[in-house]
């Protein structure tokens, strides 16, 4: 009798304590007709200060297909992925958040679509019940900058709510950069013909909020731009020669007025503002520049992505992985 495919589904929390047995709840009740298919659930504690590692080691007392990554501290959601990734053992790999925003329901389809041939399943959300509609128009605009300014293409509303078959799975692994992006990384290497597509929409927080913030959207975005493209470099250039250009003509118009027109002005104004506006574009300029240097600067030093235990009800015992 052939064995069954295995599928990890990989869950991200931070301080999730009251989503975590929910989700569980709701994943035992929607993969329970799914047939030749067995399950790992890999929960990432990415550094939670509640009772989010306590509450799983709760849940793998009653199932001792969970597994459970407990990051040392909160290396973000990038990197939580990524070592639920790295000791996730499934032929796919499922990720998730553990707020209940990515709806269990839709993962019996992605992996029929899965065992149909479609080696990478995306989703993509339609609404989001949890946000309001200035956020949306942020994440819409964001996108939009992004995609202009980035030479990967990121796809609008795709969550890291997804399914990737092991393939694609050890390619990822690969890679070792400090700061990553998924979903950029995805779109770097998709196989348009290989991905399937799954439309939904994101329910209202089960409890608790978004772990997501201004500041550290802002720092996704910021981050975003930066790992896929040299174009604000090359913008930064051309606002040095916009600069350029209107020193030019402000000084051409000065000379016109000054020996042609017999009209001349006082300077004192032109001065400060023709000052303060190349200051600013010089600040602007090395802004950019530090930004990239400061990423080289961090890439390398090739540092350990995180410090985890991770606990295995099985062999209760407890090991160190440094990645």
């Amino acid at each position: 009798m052939p064995k069954n495919k295995l599928v990890s589904i990989v869950i991200s929390a931070y301080n999730e304590q009251d989503n975590v047995g929910e989700l569980y709840k709701q994943l035992k009740e929607n993969l329970k007709a799914t047939k030749d298919v067995d399950f790992e659930f890999v929960y990432v504690d990415d550094g939670s200060s509640d009772k989010t590692y306590e509450k799983c080691l709760s849940l793998q007392k009653k199932d001792e297909r969970i597994k459970i990554v407990q990051l040392k501290r909160n290396f973000g959601h990038e990197i939580a992925m990524t070592a639920g990734m790295d000791y996730a053992k499934g032929d796919a790999v499922i990720f998730m958040d553990a707020d209940l925003q990515h709806p269990p329901v839709y993962i019996p389809q992605m992996i029929e679509m899965w065992q149909q041939g479609n080696e990478i399943v995306l989703t993509k959300r339609l609404d989001n019940k949890a946000t309001s509609g200035l956020y949306k128009f942020c994440a819409k605009t964001f996108y939009f900058i992004l995609n202009k300014l980035s030479d990967t293409k990121i796809m609008e509303s795709a969550p890291d709510f997804r399914l990737l078959d092991r393939k694609y799975v050890d390619f990822l692994k690969g890679f070792n950069e400090q700061d990553r992006l998924f979903r950029g990384l995805l779109s770097w290497v998709l196989p348009k013909d290989r991905v399937a597509m799954i439309d939904f929409v994101a329910p209202e927080r089960f409890s608790g909020e978004s772990k997501y913030n201004f500041a550290k959207s802002l720092q996704l975005a910021l981050n975003s731009i930066l790992q896929f493209s040299v174009k604000p470099m090359r913008l930064a250039t051309y606002l040095g020669l916009l600069s350029a250009l209107a020193a030019l003509l402000l000084g051409a118009f000065v000379f016109v007025e000054h020996f042609f027109l017999h009209n001349p002005t006082p300077g004192y104004a032109t001065i400060m503002v023709t000052v303060v506006f190349l200051g600013a574009v010089q600040l602007i300029c090395l802004g950019i520049i530090g930004e990239y240097i400061g990423k080289i600067h961090i890439e390398v030093k090739k540092r350990p992505l995180y410090m985890a235990d991770y606990v295995e009800r099985k062999e209760k015992s407890r090991d160190k992985k440094d990645i």
